[in-house]
């Protein structure tokens, strides 16, 4: 099963998944902060879902992605929809030559995947040089709390009858990570049967004075943190964390 088609299948995946509540958020920050431009850059942007959203409420967007095969699902969406979204091949450790923005944000936990603190910081750094002076900068990541009591050893399941998968994350070797084995089972219409796709992906976070650590050491000020697609202070078991600030 070729990786362009578990893209296409992620979407399929990912239906339940609250992007409106994403944008919503922008919006307020938007609205917060009296950011006056529109231009935005949507790193690690997967299949487009948050950067067509963006589009369609005016925002010029830009998206970037390490993976081809997800842009390629993003170009067609929002060629479908006609929007003019730019869409990049890049890593957002090593950002460079995308020039400047109003917003830049990096959503749906996508800055767990990196390996290490070095990347994580290599990364704000990069987001820090891209954004104007008086710029937003926006980013999500799992709680210690989510990888180290929810996602650590249990396991997840699906079916219907497209899709079934069985979704197994292990605690990882560094502190506050997960490694997730994922199996799907698509079905194949054309000859009925199901085909097998196997999946690892690594996940890790850290508590949330190593992030401020890090936007400090870039030159970030004013940070503000709430959680779970609320604009309030994060609870104990708050699953998911939102960093807002503003570049000086």
């Amino acid at each position: 099963m070729s990786y362009e088609r578990f893209a296409y299948l992620y979407d399929q995946l990912m239906q339940d998944v609250p992007y409106d509540k994403w944008v919503s958020i922008i919006e307020e920050y938007t609205q917060k902060y009296s950011i006056e431009g529109k231009k935005l850059l949507d790193l690690a942007c997967g299949t487009g879902e948050i950067s067509v959203r963006l589009a369609g409420e005016g925002f010029e967007v830009t998206g970037a992605d390490l993976s081809s095969d997800m842009l390629s699902v993003a170009r067609a969406k929002s060629d479908g929809l006609g929007l003019p979204i730019q869409f990049f091949q890049q890593d957002m450790t090593d950002l460079d030559d995308l020039g400047e923005y109003d917003i830049i944000g990096i959503f749906c936990d996508s800055l767990n995947y990196l390996q290490d603190e070095q990347s994580v910081k290599k990364t704000i750094d990069g987001v820090y040089r891209l954004l104007k002076k008086g710029g937003l900068f926006l980013f999500d990541v799992h709680s210690v709390y989510k990888m180290d009591h929810i996602f650590a050893d249990a396991t997840f399941t699906w079916d219907d009858e497209e899709i079934t998968y069985i979704w197994n994350s292990y605690k990882g070797e560094t502190a506050h990570s997960v490694e997730h084995e994922l199996t799907f089972f698509v079905y194949d219409e054309p000859s009925g049967k199901y085909d097998r796709i196997d999946e690892v992906h690594f996940q890790r976070t850290y508590p949330e004075g190593l992030y401020i650590e890090l936007l400090e050491q870039a030159g970030f000020r004013k940070i503000e943190i709430t959680g779970d697609y609320l604009l309030e202070a994060p609870k104990p078991e708050a699953e998911r964390i939102f960093f807002a600030m503003i570049k000086p």
